[in-house]
């Protein structure tokens, strides 16, 4: 069973296939450091492997979601120190010991690898959001964001550039000119824009949380777990393949969908007329 304790800058909680990671430091409104990297990664590669989980949401403790880098390692930066945590490019958010091949090399950096997931990630923004923050959570895949709430790149206002991978989702997201407008200007919108642009998803303030994690479970558990991951990844390989590679693969997938037990339960539970029963193999 893969271990969710020892956790001291975010808290995990598992229930009914969705497992729940708090950012927690709401002292700082859930400024990113270096070791909440490192338990945010060990929580993702936890609730990977852990079969009882099926889909992934991501919030903040307090009233905040993430306000970007701890302000005291952007501090140290301007004194010519280390401020790795926050700014380095290192793959994974570590050291990469083995450079990999091919598609994989687009997954093996610091956010990067949620994409590679094969389970739904979820970023439940229910306060501000800036900088850093706002980069691992373009990297969900779903970000609902409560009313009432502030949204803002923060880079360019700092005398920083667009890190983390977000010149090259945000324009996916949003498309170019929009991207180039947030990224440019940094100024801060309000949820109910972020929406407009494609960029979130709105949901009301009261409540938020659990109408996300309701989200999660409700479709999690109605369609096949095996079916979700395949998908989630045909998709993001083929932001980095051409039509001829995306359709080969998907031609292979069908098949071997074809033999799981999950598309055995799928045609069963529609003939039957009963709730699935997907067993993720």
């Amino acid at each position: 069973m893969p271990s969710y304790d020892d956790f001291q800058q975010i808290a995990t909680a598992v229930d009914d296939g969705v497992m729940t990671l708090t950012l927690n430091r709401p002292e700082r409104l859930n400024a990113w450091t270096e070791a909440m990297e490192a338990e945010f990664r060990r929580a993702i590669e936890a609730a990977e492997a852990d079969t009882a989980v099926r889909a992934i949401v991501v919030t903040g403790a307090g009233r905040g979601f993430c306000a970007g880098a701890d302000m005291d390692i952007l501090e140290a930066g301007t004194r010519g120190t280390a401020a790795g945590d926050a700014t380095a490019a290192a793959p994974a958010g570590g050291t990469q010991t083995a450079a990999p091949e091919g598609l994989d090399r687009n997954y093996a950096w610091r956010f990067s690898y949620l994409l590679k997931v094969p389970k739904p990630i979820f970023a439940a923004i229910n306060g501000p959001v800036a900088g850093i923050g706002l980069c691992m959570a373009l990297f969900c895949d779903f970000r609902y964001m409560a009313e009432g709430q502030k949204l803002t790149t923060a880079f360019a206002k700092r005398g920083l550039i667009a890190e983390h991978g977000a010149s090259w989702m945000l324009p996916r997201i949003v498309g170019l000119t929009n991207a180039l407008d947030l990224l440019m200007s940094a100024r801060t919108l309000m949820t109910d824009e972020a929406e407009r642009l494609g960029l979130v998803r709105a949901r009301p303030a009261d409540g938020f949380l659990a109408a996300v994690q309701g989200l999660a479970r409700e479709w999690t558990h109605a369609a096949s777990p095996r079916s979700i991951g395949v998908i989630k990844r045909q998709v993001y390989d083929g932001l980095f393949q051409d039509l001829d590679a995306a359709w080969r693969r998907a031609d292979a997938d069908m098949v071997a969908s074809f033999d799981s037990e999950d598309f055995q339960e799928g045609v069963a539970h529609f003939l039957e007329k009963r709730a699935p029963r997907f067993t993720g193999r």
